[in-house]
């Protein structure tokens, strides 16, 4: 009887199940979104319930199709949207809040707070990170703070906290495994990437109690069996495997040596670079972050993210009602008649991620004129993905003393040949995209068919990876340098800007 590894991939705006062969090649796939909502400007929500029941849905509907019994099911493996947080009652498994998604800026002024006392430089020594609004404590925070009892419940000990793998791992194992693993722990602000322990200053800085942690554990590794009985008929299988959806996809990518990187364009873009054992501390506006722990080894990596990828994309779909489907993007690009560099768009929707940190800039269109129209809006806003992913390697080739020669990529916006062309010739290297771009997917597989002997080692995955293609650059140097100087002119225009919006807001 063949086995099969399944993934539960918890994205930004959908939840994902597929089943994997030992090819590396998908088997069977299930998606559905859940709902966003947007109670103020800046603020970002999820509800947690619904994720779950989304989850349970595309689990069945991929076992339905694969015509599989759970039986074949050898192992699962969970990845995640990082950073966003759920709060929940440990008895009756109800959240005391909507999840807080990572994009939501509410705690920027309490981080604000933190850089004027000088607790930055200890957050960064020991979690790798800055105060910013995009990591889960400051949000856990905001909630025990702001959601009535959620304090006295928190020191009572009647409440958990995990960013979306816990919560689901929680509820998969039948509401018995609170646990997460070290690269989702990392992204807390509260999590030391040295001792690899929840830290009792942090959580005193935030006044947050240490009972409401989960069990931090290594990547690859048993955590616990599927305890539910509507699904896998019952059947409990092990999860094997937990690892934040970026780190996922490094290790999807098999970046498994020092140096080598990727970015993935999904809803946000990230960077990130294998540093090997070695925790870098960054410069240049990097985070220092733990990849993944395997076989009692833990892989750091240097990573830059930008809020705005992919769903720049679905804001020209969905806001600005220019495309029916993502996909059309490419189409419309390409019959732009204005020259490149003309009009340029700065999708900070959320702010500015790495290597900039400003929660207060916002989205941004410079060069228009009445010649503009929107099939050029639409080049501008791919454009940025590859100009803002320039920002990152740049900083990266920094910290590493190294220049990269090789950028390998994926996400859906991967699949936009416009967009990693440009990143190409914007970049001035290679970019190499992979056949199968669901690596986010594949690392989580990949991690937890290594625990359970599915896969031997590294050597027996990097065997199934496929390149589809490679871009090389085909822009001239001076055009590179003019058209990268003019992204940098409107970023320093718009944080010139974003400085009175702080000022505004206060």
């Amino acid at each position: 009887m063949n086995e099969y590894i399944m993934t539960i991939d918890e994205g930004t705006t959908s939840a994902r199940a597929i089943i994997f062969d030992h090819s590396g090649d998908m088997v069977s796939i299930a998606q559905k979104e859940f709902t966003q909502f947007y109670p103020k400007p800046g603020w970002l929500e999820q509800d947690p319930i619904e994720i779950w029941t989304t989850t349970m849905e595309v689990i069945g509907k991929c076992m339905a199709q694969s015509g599989l019994s759970p039986k074949q099911i050898k192992a699962i493996g969970i990845t995640n949207q990082r950073e966003t947080v759920v709060v929940w009652n440990k008895h009756t498994g109800i959240p005391v809040y909507r999840d807080i998604v990572w994009g939501d800026r509410r705690t920027a002024g309490y981080c604000d707070q933190l850089k004027a006392e000088g607790k930055e430089p200890m957050i960064k020594e020991k979690t790798g990170l800055i105060a910013d609004a995009y990591f889960s404590g400051t949000k856990i925070k905001w909630i025990l703070d702001n959601v009535e009892g959620a304090r006295a419940a928190a020191e009572a000990g009647d409440l958990y906290f995990s960013n979306i793998d816990g919560w689901i791992l929680w509820n998969l194992t039948g509401r018995e495994a609170h646990m997460t693993d070290y690269s989702n722990a990392s992204r807390t602000l509260l999590f030391n990437i040295h001792t690899l322990d929840w830290d009792d200053e942090l959580l005193e800085l935030m006044n947050i109690p240490k009972s409401m942690c989960p069990e931090a554990k290594e990547s690859s590794g048993h955590f616990a069996y599927t305890n539910v009985p509507e699904l896998f008929e019952g059947e409990k299988i092990p999860v094997e495997g937990i690892i934040g959806d970026q780190m996922s996809a490094t290790f999807g990518q098999c970046c498994f040596e020092r140096g080598q990187a990727k970015i993935t364009w999904g809803t946000a873009g990230t960077l990130t670079m294998n540093t090997g054992d070695e925790a870098i501390v960054s410069e240049n506006g990097l985070l220092t972050t733990i990849g993944w722990g395997v076989n009692g080894k833990v892989q750091y990596l240097l990573e830059g993210t930008v809020y705005n990828a992919g769903s720049s994309v679905q804001w020209l779909r969905d806001e600005m009602r220019f495309l029916e489907a993502s996909s059309d993007s490419e189409f419309f690009a390409a019959k732009s008649t204005l020259p490149l560099g003309t009009v340029y768009v700065v999708p900070s929707f959320s702010g500015l991620g790495a290597p900039y940190w400003d929660s207060y800039a916002r989205g941004t269109i410079f060069g228009m004129s009445r010649g503009a129209a929107k099939n050029d809006i639409i080049r501008a806003t791919l454009d940025s993905i590859g100009y803002q992913t320039r920002d990152i390697l740049d900083a990266v080739a920094q910290d590493m003393n190294e220049k990269i020669e090789l950028l390998r990529v994926d996400g859906g916006a991967a699949n936009n040949n416009i967009i990693t062309q440009f990143a190409s010739d914007i970049l001035g290297i290679n970019v190499e995209r992979p056949s199968n771009v669901e690596t986010t997917a594949a690392g989580a597989a990949y991690l937890a068919g290594l625990s359970v002997g599915y896969w031997k080692d590294e050597a027996d995955i990097l065997a199934n990876r496929k390149v589809d293609k490679v871009f090389s650059p085909e822009m001239p140097a001076d055009q590179r340098k003019r058209l990268y100087d003019g992204w940098r002119n409107c970023i320093k225009a718009l944080m010139v800007w974003s400085e009175g919006e702080k000022e505004f807001t206060k």
